[in-house]
């Protein structure tokens, strides 16, 4: 299958609507596992079929500084625990995009450059309009269970860190001491959720051009 082939398989997977209610779905992975571009591609295939689209990343939900580095900035565990503020975008995004929800919505809770609390006016959603998240960790226990379809792309970290290295300037080497606090992260997250088993649609992803669907 082509990308194109891909991204309109899993866009025709999202369930249809039921009396006008919304459809929550995941696009998860790890860091430079491609999870961003994925979701906005998705979401186009999803506007192909008609159907209204709002996207939302989990990066606009960090916690501020103070508590995401309590723990240390180079602390795997408090990468884990500490980065998102899971209370704040059930509220703001989970609960209104549910069946019966309000579909009043806010897509930002911080910025991470200024480590500001964001509280922007709310928006409301279309009837039956398909939320698509992207983000780290998206089946954790406080949040794994509000969607409606979930998405792993997964990708050796061999391959995603030399995505980073290339992003972000970070150390190509995903075994590399400045690397741990993302890697292991990750290595918590897939023991204690299991998210490659847990996702409706496993996509190998190693290859940008070429995703594989493994399951879904």
């Amino acid at each position: 299958m082509t990308r194109h082939e891909v991204l309109s398989y899993v866009a025709r997977r999202i369930p249809a609507s039921r009396d006008g209610d919304c459809l929550r779905v995941a696009v998860d992975g790890p860091d430079g596992s491609g999870k961003t571009v994925f979701a906005q591609e998705l979401a186009a295939a999803v506007r192909h079929l008609g159907r209204p689209v709002v996207r939302v990343s989990l990066d606009d939900f960090h916690h501020v500084r103070a508590v995401r580095y309590r723990l240390g900035r180079d602390s795997p565990e408090g990468f884990w625990r500490d980065s998102y503020d899971y209370e704040r975008f059930r509220s703001d995004v989970l609960d209104p995009f549910a069946a019966g929800g309000s579909r009043r919505y806010r897509p930002t809770a911080h910025d991470v450059a200024t480590d500001e609390v964001l509280r922007p006016r709310p928006r409301t959603a279309a009837p039956g309009t398909v939320l698509i998240v992207d983000g780290l960790f998206l089946q954790r226990d406080e949040i794994g269970a509000g969607w409606d379809l979930s998405v792993f792309l997964d990708v050796p970290f061999a391959v995603t860190a030399s995505r980073m290295a290339r992003r972000d300037g970070t150390n190509p080497d995903p075994e590399h001491p400045s690397m741990r606090r993302y890697v292991e992260a990750q290595r918590i997250y897939f023991a204690a959720c299991s998210p490659q088993q847990r996702a409706g649609v496993l996509i190998d992803n190693r290859d940008f051009d070429a995703p594989r669907i493994v399951r879904g």
